[in-house]
């Protein structure tokens, strides 16, 4: 991790600039890593909000204050600052595809309006960027119909929008692609910048999948952006073992024992097992990350074969935890990923202090976050060049 947040130390400060910080408000802050990435990218978030106090304590412990805790259907939209950026991480436990797929409008995705309304009642003052983000299911769910109804929300507000996947696996060690919609209101966009639907965009797959494209081609009355975003990093191919994992001891309780091992193996297919034994004869200590599945034949654990993790969920979005396999001179061991493992695939430094009652707060907090490094890359080659050009930054 090179970015400027791996640094000695247990507090956190933002990096100092010369200039005026454009200013962020965050909803759905949870435990702060949308804020830790815009700050380590030059923003400033000023506000934050979310419903959750177990996820403001972890916010807190680290940042050092927290947030308003209230559900954002009662937010006073009076109480929220002017800003030159407003973020929303949705819950998207009824849009991903490991969820219930209830949609937009379900129990808990539907928090998207509650935002919307926070915007429409702020009029004039409502802030001059957004940027939404979400899992890729929010592409599928309704047909698509879920992710058009938010740019053509947007658009009934003000606000011409665009749209393109990231994987955190472009700069940490996790498959975790997700969707981003950046709104821009077009009260500051010149002509230039608005463009109807049939545009071609010259961006690759990594980008724009072939789902994304084909809801932003075949729907001409919404408008949208063309921005020009530059190719992110390769993705990444290692780096779990070396990377992420912690260097717990042999006695640790943590390990399982021989008995839930030996159990775990037996739940795994011939081709996953492979993947153990070619392990196992090592002199290195080589670990792979796995999850439970239940299957037409029962429950089984099905390895990665590769020293990339699978992406972290969250047992309340209808997943599990992620679990550990470490095959080194014959021997087999097996766990739970721990929380700073879980914080290290979101690219938290270990400078963070994880302030929270239990393991499983930690674990539901990060698996439902965003990867501080992707955030940071958005603000840098979007967002920061977006907000100058529009002469936005001093707000």
């Amino acid at each position: 991790m090179s970015y400027a947040l791996q640094r000695e130390g247990v507090g956190y400060s933002p990096p100092r600039v010369s200039t005026v910080l454009p200013t962020v408000a965050e909803y759905f802050a949870g435990i702060g890593l949308f804020r830790m990435g815009l700050e380590d990218a030059g923003w400033k978030v000023v506000y934050a909000n979310d419903w959750n106090p177990e996820r403001e304590q972890i916010y807190r412990g680290f940042f050092g204050h927290g947030y308003e805790v209230e559900d954002v259907f009662n937010v006073d939209p009076e109480h929220v600052p002017p800003v030159t950026l407003a973020t929303c991480s949705f819950p998207c436990i009824d849009l991903s595809l490991a969820g219930n797929q209830g949609g937009l409008n379900g129990k808990h995705s539907s928090a998207f309006w509650g935002f919307y309304n926070i915007l429409k009642n702020q009029g004039t003052g409502k802030p001059p960027m957004l940027l939404l983000e979400n899992v890729v299911g929010w592409l599928s769910t309704n047909q698509g119909a879920d992710f058009l109804a938010v740019a053509k929300a947007l658009n009934k507000i003000g606000y011409a929008c665009d749209a393109f996947t990231l994987d955190a696996r472009c700069f940490v060690p996790q498959s975790r692609p997700r969707v981003f919609l950046l709104g821009i209101s077009e009260v500051n966009l010149p002509d230039s910048r608005c463009k109807s639907a049939d545009i071609f965009f010259p961006r690759s797959e990594r980008l724009l999948p072939a789902k994304l494209k084909r809801l932003l081609l075949c729907n001409d009355d919404i408008r949208w952006l063309r921005l020009d975003i530059p190719e992110p990093p390769p993705y990444k191919s290692c780096g779990f073992s070396g990377e992420v994992v912690e260097d717990l001891p042999l006695d640790d309780p943590r390990w399982w024992s021989n008995e839930k091992v030996e159990k775990h193996l037996g739940m795994m297919s011939p081709s996953h097992l492979s993947i153990i034994k070619k392990l196992v004869p090592g002199h290195d200590k080589i670990s792979r990350t796995f999850y439970r599945r239940c299957r037409e034949n029962g429950q089984r654990a099905e390895v990665r074969s590769d020293d990339v993790a699978g992406c972290l969920r969250t047992a309340i979005g209808g997943s599990g935890k992620q679990f550990m396999v470490t095959a080194k001179n014959g021997k087999v061991r097996m766990r739970t990923l721990t929380a700073r493992e879980y914080a290290r695939l979101q690219g938290v430094p270990d400078a963070y202090r994880i302030a929270a009652n239990t393991e499983r707060q930690s674990l539901n907090a990060f698996g439902d976050a965003v990867c501080v490094p992707v955030v940071s890359w958005i603000a840098r080659n979007i967002l920061t060049p977006l907000a100058e050009e529009l002469k936005l930054c001093c707000r």
